[in-house]
């Protein structure tokens, strides 16, 4: 993908810059001409290497009609015909006609930038921001033919130059000869790779402020259904699958796996055919060698292949039966995506829905309150439900965030008027850890409670919250003085930052 204190209808008429950059509407560009672009799908290499990899690309206008350019290109995704039953299996739930789930996506789209919630119901739980030419700051996923510039053996690690601002930096345990290995058989990385050599790396973290992007030398090329990780002896399906259906996969796999490569296949392969299955990893395989031949022709520090632009990630990642609808602003953007999504999974192609602007009452954002509870999110304070709040601040080294019962004066007795606010506090900050983005160290100071059952619930009613986050997170219990520690990935840079840099 947060709220604020009592008087927050005034707070957030007093944020201008939260008013200024929710309202504000960039210039539409006009003019340049348009350079290869990531199209839908998984499989777009970059652009030539000879190309510029400035912002020379068009910027996509607020408004377009229909384009005979954006035609699918013969290395993207085609579909298998499905039959009637199958398709009627992975339709989700309908009622009255409409369609029925737990999330909705909302995409806006203005001038070059492109803003992505994530609702649960009508709750804001992820936002994301993107610039389709930025190859400086949201870079995760991308394959890079990059230069090493700096071994340093003490500390496990090299600098590699891959044609962004900062050097990235490639550890020890993320070589690929030490991929399969285990502690101390590992390849010490000054024997691996030596300074000016050129080497292919993936980059697994954006870079996050003064901290330049990691990387990994074990390229991993994700479909719709199954991960393609070229090179590797790799055989996975995911845990999340029931025992019957990982059966049924592994079959499957078994025929399909390419010998050279490894293959994983993901969540969104239940219920999946085998011939999907098959033009998944065959379209994959393509893809890798397409990324080999530009490799071999290709000068140091070079983009290989760019990930697709943020809409097509998240359909590719996570749109399924349980989602009602994406909604988009974008005339051209929802025609790619409508196509996209026929491709890949035909039975929910009717969830996609268009926002004519023009000829509509109300903001896209409006329709859904999206900006309120983006200034909510802006905020350090968050009310809960019976009168309690939570306190974010964030430091360099870590975040912390305090729990406190305010207005919650309970009815009964202390410690269930603390234990009751402390249940309510586990879910909402499992909710804020998402919606802002929060990673790294996080450290919870919940109010102190007597009982031992009652602190060992707020824990499980957190883990349970958190589980439903696809980041992952390690959780210690609630420690003597009342804090919880624990780490949530950093992948990003928090929603702060994000929307901030949004507006620049």
């Amino acid at each position: 993908m947060e709220e604020r204190p009592n008087n927050s209808e005034n707070r957030t008429s007093q944020n201008p810059a939260v008013e200024e950059s929710l309202n504000r509407k960039t210039k539409e560009t006009e003019g340049s001409s348009e350079i290869s672009r990531p199209k839908i799908g998984d499989s777009r290499p970059a652009p030539d290497s000879t190309e510029p990899q400035s912002s020379t690309r068009k910027k996509r206008k607020r408004r377009r009609g229909r384009s005979d350019s954006r035609t699918p290109k013969p290395d993207q995704a085609i579909s298998v015909e499905l039959d009637d039953e199958t398709l009627k299996k992975r339709r989700g739930r309908e009622r009255k006609g409409k369609a029925v789930g737990r999330y909705t996506m909302v995409v806006h789209v203005e001038g070059n930038v492109t803003q992505i919630a994530m609702l649960e119901g009508r709750s804001l739980i992820e936002f994301y921001v993107s610039r389709p030419s930025d190859d400086v700051s949201e870079i995760h996923g991308n394959i890079y033919m990059g230069r090493v510039e700096n071994v340093l053996p003490g500390m496990e690690a090299a600098f590699v130059d891959i044609g962004t601002p900062k050097n990235a930096v490639l550890y020890q345990s993320d070589l690929i000869s030490n991929s399969s290995t285990k502690g101390n058989q590992a390849v010490r990385i000054e024997d691996a790779i030596k300074n000016k050599e050129t080497i292919l790396c993936q980059v697994t973290k954006n870079p996050i402020a003064h901290k330049g992007a990691r990387l990994t030398q074990e390229i991993s090329l994700a479909g719709r259904f199954v991960v393609l990780v070229p090179n590797s002896e790799t055989f996975g399906i995911s845990k999340r699958l029931p025992e019957k259906e990982r059966k049924r996969l592994r079959q499957i796999l078994e025929k399909a796996k390419p010998s050279e490569h490894g293959v994983i296949v993901r969540t969104a392969a239940q219920h999946i055919t085998k011939e999907e299955i098959e033009q998944d990893v065959t379209r994959l395989v393509s893809q890798w060698v397409n990324i080999q031949e530009q490799s071999n022709k290709s000068s140091s520090p070079t983009l290989l292949y760019r990930e697709p632009e943020m809409p097509f990630r998240i359909i590719r990642e996570e749109f399924n039966k349980e989602y009602r609808s994406v909604v988009i602003d974008d005339q051209q953007l929802y025609e790619e995506a409508k196509t996209y999504l026929a491709t890949v999974a035909p039975a929910l192609a009717d969830r996609i829905e268009y926002h004519d602007t023009v000829n509509s009452d109300v903001e896209l954002f409006e329709r859904f309150y999206i900006e309120e509870q983006l200034a909510k999110a802006l905020d350090s304070k968050v009310w809960l439900p019976s009168g309690g709040s939570l306190i974010i601040e964030h430091t360099e080294a870590l975040t912390v965030i305090d729990v406190n019962t305010g207005k919650n004066v309970g009815t009964s007795s202390l410690e269930e008027t603390v234990y009751k606010n402390n249940l309510e506090a586990a879910k909402e900050v499992a909710h804020q850890l998402r919606l802002r983005d929060i990673g790294g160290i996080i450290v919870i100071d919940f109010v102190d409670m007597e009982k031992a059952k009652h602190r060992d619930d707020v824990v499980k009613v957190f883990k349970a919250e958190l589980a439903r986050d696809k980041t992952r997170t390690q959780v210690f219990g609630i420690s003597e003085l009342g804090l919880v520690e624990m780490t949530r990935k950093r992948i990003g840079e928090g929603l702060s930052q994000t929307f901030t840099k949004a507006q620049e």
